[in-house]
């Protein structure tokens, strides 16, 4: 039975969604603040996580920074009453898998987490990948070459999407689905502004690798050293 901890500070909607997933066949945490959900997050172990962004105590953001911090990998849906696209990129950054916009369908929450859990439990447990100089370890969300940088979760799966592809490179629509599932956040755009941050953080550890691809296109790691994807 897939384990949830669903966190909203509005007592109404949180007792709606509990029932529903508990009548879906999930085993449900509810909390209704973000300390509270801290504090289940830090002591139990979840199949998925959807935190309210604006909570008392402690906020959405604030829960979701403190499971990253711990290396748990664990799959975050944000749920926010705000559309902002600086509002969904944040989380996205800090490490959420999804976001969903309040007020919501329940087909459509009950949707997406499926999709969090399927895609999280067909990811390959590897601890340790490596391309060219690059070694990618799962553990910490390490990316090392000469010197090493924490990605963030977003990052590492796109990461290790490139290198399992294997020289081939992927195009934008496969990465978005891969990545997002039925995520709006999935786009050439969300896609592309992650393809930036790993071309910073491969220069920031002077690796030999680069991303070559232009927005909405595609992308492949290549060796700078021969110019193979090799």
């Amino acid at each position: 039975m897939p384990k949830i901890l669903f966190a909203e500070d509005t007592a109404d909607l949180n007792r709606v969604v509990t029932a529903m997933l508990v009548h879906e066949g999930y085993e449900v945490d509810s909390a209704l603040d973000g300390e509270a959900a801290s504090e289940y997050a830090k002591n139990n172990e979840y199949d998925a996580i959807v935190l309210d962004i604006m909570m008392p105590k402690k906020d959405g953001l604030t829960v979701l920074t403190e499971i990253r911090d711990r290396q748990d990998p664990t799959p975050v849906m944000m749920l926010t009453a705000k559309a902002e696209v600086d509002d969904r990129v944040k989380g996205l950054d800090m490490g959420a898998n999804d976001y969903l916009s309040k007020p919501f369908a329940m087909k459509e929450l009950l949707a997406r987490l499926r999709a969090m859990i399927r895609t999280d439990n067909a990811a390959p447990r590897i601890k340790e990948l490596s391309y060219c100089d690059l070694k990618l370890d799962s553990e910490d969300f390490s990316m090392t070459a000469t010197n090493s940088v924490r990605l963030s979760p977003k990052e590492f799966e796109l990461m290790r999407e490139l290198i399992a592809a294997d020289g081939e490179g992927l195009d934008s629509a496969t990465i978005s689905e891969r990545l997002w599932k039925d995520g709006e956040e999935g786009g050439p755009e969300s896609v592309f502004l992650y393809i930036s941050y790993l071309r910073a953080k491969l220069d920031s550890i002077s690796s030999n690798v680069t991303i070559e691809g232009e927005s909405g296109g595609h992308y492949t790691l290549v060796n700078k050293g021969t110019g193979s994807s090799q």
